[in-house]
């Protein structure tokens, strides 16, 4: 039995990843650091900390991590002001399960990003819980943001219904006890491996129905190869 859901944001419900990548590539060439082709996908799922880190010591930017997260973080919200790179049929997804389960969000945006984000989708009032991976001690794939999402709604991780799109993300969630319904981003498709973790595969948010979070009959969700 499914008592709430939590959804991934990057991703998920905004096609904001390559957003993140082309931001974070930009100011690494701005400031003189070494970008590589594998870079984005190292820093999927990682927390503000971490990826800040990893462009620092990594990428080689001079500035410190706190500083290079700020800048990047400011880009991003100044994107989603002009233009919300949203998801179609993102907000009626959110509301479709809203009206069934508690909502709850585990991303590895930075808190303003997530509040902004949800706020110009016109669906933050819908989520009794979000979670940044900035508020935790491990970005994904550890299971830490999906377990504070749980604990924040109140419900067992056991009982709870995740919605991810990434191989960090789906290795998260999973590795939390949750049930994983995958939504491969369509921009930086998870691997095979990764994928085989999803308990259900779906093509797109129109596919998300209550139907595919909790079959009426055991084993007879939808999955797609």
């Amino acid at each position: 039995m499914i008592d709430a859901v939590v959804f991934d944001l990057d991703g998920v419900l905004l096609d904001s990843e390559q957003v993140w990548d082309e931001a974070r590539e930009q100011l690494a060439k701005e400031r003189g650091g070494r970008w590589h082709p594998q870079a984005q996908r190292d820093m999927m799922g990682m927390s503000s900390t971490e990826w800040s880190r990893y462009m620092h010591e990594r990428i080689g930017l001079p500035e410190p991590p706190d500083e290079i997260n700020r800048e990047v973080v400011e880009r991003l919200a100044a994107i989603y002001r002009e233009h919300l790179p949203a998801i179609p049929g993102a907000k009626e997804a959110v509301e479709r399960l809203a009206a069934r389960w508690p909502l709850g969000l585990a991303s590895s945006s930075n808190r303003e990003l997530i509040d902004l984000a949800l706020e110009l989708l016109g669906v933050k009032h819908l989520f009794a819980a979000t979670v940044s991976s900035e508020e935790v001690a491990h970005g994904k794939p550890a299971p830490d943001v999906y377990l504070e999402a749980a604990r924040r709604l109140g419900v067992k991780p056991t009982r709870t219904a995740a919605v991810e799109d990434s191989n960090n993300g789906i290795l998260a969630a999973k590795a939390a006890g949750m049930r994983v319904l995958a939504i491969p981003n369509r921009h930086f498709p998870p691997d095979p491996e990764a994928l085989e973790q999803a308990d259900v595969v779906l093509d797109s948010l129109a596919e998300l129905t209550p139907e595919a979070v909790e079959p009426a009959q055991p084993n007879s969700g939808t999955r797609r190869k």
